[in-house]
C-alpha cells in the first residue's frame, strides 16, 4: 500500500481533472500515502477518496453578508464563510489525515481548520494578495482579505510552495515567508519535433477562456498577416456559460486560417500541439503574477517540441534566450506580436523546434516532483 496507509488530504477549489498543476501534484502524493481530494468534478485518478462539492459555489464569501463582512474589514468572520469552503468543511467531517495540502491563499483557513494540528503544506501557486487585481472589486474587497489570510496563515504552514523564484522572493520580502519552488512543468514527453511545412507557420494556443488571457490579441496578430499563417486554439470554457468563447467567435469571423476547437484532456493536450509548429502566449503585465508569469504552457509547448512567441516577462524570458526557444515580443499588443511572428521565417522555427527537443529533457517536472516529494514526505509520520 502506498505510503504504508498514510492519509493525505488535498484541498482544491477547482476542477481538479483540468488542473495541470494539481493534477501533477496529486500524482506525488499518490505515492506518499492515501489521497482523498476535495474539489470540483468527478475523482481524479491519483486519488483514493474524493469528496465533490459544487462547482457553482464559489470559494470567495461572495454572498451579501459576506461582502458586506469584507467591506467592514471583519476578516475573522469571513475566513470559513464562502460557500464553497463551508460546503468543503461539511463534506470533509470528522476525517482525520497525517498532512494537509492547501492549494491557494483561499483554501488555508480551512486546511488548519481541519488538519486538527497535523501539519499544513500550502501551495499557493501565484502571489496570492493580487491575483485578480486589476479588478477594482477584488482590490477594494479580496485584496485585503488574501493579505490577511496569508499574514495569518501562512506563518502556521509547515511548508509552502510557489510556481517561480520571482514570486518566491515577493513572500519573502513582503511577508517573511520562504517557499520552495515547484513550477508548473509537465513530464518528460518522448516526442519528436514535427516537420514544419514549406510553405506555411501553424501557431497554436492553449489555456482558459477567461476575459483578461489576451486572446482577442492573437487573433487580431493573426488577422493581420498573410495567408500562410494559421492559428488553432485549444480552449477550456471559462464559468461564464461560454459569452467570452462567442465572442472570440464573433472576432474570429469567417476567417478560415483561424480555429477554434474543444479542450483536449491535460494527458492529450502535448501530444495535441505537437502536430503544429509555434506555441503562442500574450498577457498584458495587468498584475504581479502576470508581470512574473512562468505558465503551465510554456513547458507544454516545449514538451510539444514547439518554437515558442510571448510576451516579454522576466521568468519567460530567462527560459526562452536561454534554450533558445523562441522569440520574445516587445510588449502584449496585437501589433507587436504580428510584427514578431511576421519576421520569422520556416528555416528560425525548425531550428527553435530542434532546441525545444533539447530543453524538453530538463524542463519536465521531474525535478519539482523531487522538491515537492521531499517536502510533503518530510512532514509525513515515520
Amino acid at each position: 500500500m502506498a505510503g504504508g496507509g498514510k492519509k493525505i488530504l488535498c484541498l482544491s477549489f477547482s476542477d481538479i481533472n483540468r488542473d495541470a498543476r494539481v493534477l501533477r501534484q496529486l500524482e506525488v502524493l499518490a505515492e506518499l500515502g492515501e489521497v482523498t481530494t476535495v474539489g470540483f468534478g468527478d475523482r481524479p485518478a491519483a486519488a483514493t477518496e474524493h469528496l465533490e462539492i459544487d462547482a457553482d459555489l464559489p470559494s470567495l464569501p461572495q454572498t451579501p453578508a459576506g461582502v458586506a463582512l469584507l467591506a467592514l474589514r471583519r476578516f475573522d468572520r469571513v475566513e470559513l464563510a464562502a460557500p464553497a469552503v463551508r460546503a468543503a468543511r461539511s463534506v470533509i467531517g470528522d476525517r482525520r489525515f497525517d498532512v494537509v495540502v492547501a492549494n491557494e491563499a483561499r483554501a488555508m483557513a480551512l486546511a488548519y481548520e481541519v488538519a486538527h494540528g497535523a501539519p499544513v503544506v500550502a501551495d499557493m501557486h501565484e502571489w496570492a494578495p493580487e491575483e485578480r487585481s486589476h479588478i477594482r472589486s477584488w482590490r477594494l474587497l479580496v485584496k485585503p482579505f488574501m493579505t490577511h489570510q496569508c499574514r495569518r496563515y501562512l506563518p502556521k504552514m509547515a511548508a509552502v510552495t510557489t510556481v517561480n523564484d520571482s514570486i518566491g522572493e515577493l513572500y519573502r520580502e513582503q511577508l517573511g515567508v520562504d517557499t520552495h519552488t515547484v513550477r508548473n512543468a509537465g513530464p518528460f514527453r518522448d516526442l519528436a519535433p514535427s516537420e514544419v511545412p514549406d510553405e506555411g507557420i501553424r501557431l497554436v494556443h492553449s489555456g482558459g477562456a477567461v476575459p483578461g488571457r489576451n486572446i482577442e490579441a492573437l487573433i487580431e496578430a493573426v488577422r493581420g498577416l498573410d495567408e500562410t499563417y494559421s492559428l488553432d486554439l485549444y480552449l477550456v470554457p471559462g464559468r461564464d456559460n461560454g459569452r467570452y468563447l462567442d465572442q472570440l467567435r464573433g472576432l474570429i469571423g469567417g476567417d478560415e486560417r483561424i480555429r477554434l476547437h474543444p479542450p483536449v484532456a491535460p494527458d492529450e493536450l502535448v501530444g495535441t500541439l505537437n502536430r503544429y509548429d509555434v506555441g503562442v502566449f500574450s498577457h498584458p503585465p495587468l498584475t504581479p503574477n502576470h508581470r512574473l508569469m512562468l505558465p503551465n504552457k510554456i513547458f507544454d509547448f516545449v514538451q510539444a517540441r514547439l518554437a515558442v512567441v510571448f510576451n516579454s516577462a522576466p521568468e519567460t524570458d530567462r527560459l526562452i534566450t536561454g534554450h533558445e526557444l523562441g522569440v520574445v515580443a516587445g510588449d502584449s499588443s496585437a501589433e507587436a506580436m504580428r510584427d514578431t511572428l511576421a519576421a520569422l521565417d520556416v528555416d528560425q522555427v525548425r531550428a527553435f523546434k530542434r532546441n525545444a527537443d533539447t530543453a524538453a529533457k530538463v524542463l519536465n517536472f521531474g525535478e519539482d516532483s523531487a522538491v515537492l516529494r521531499t517536502m510533503v514526505g518530510d512532514q509525513l509520520p515515520h
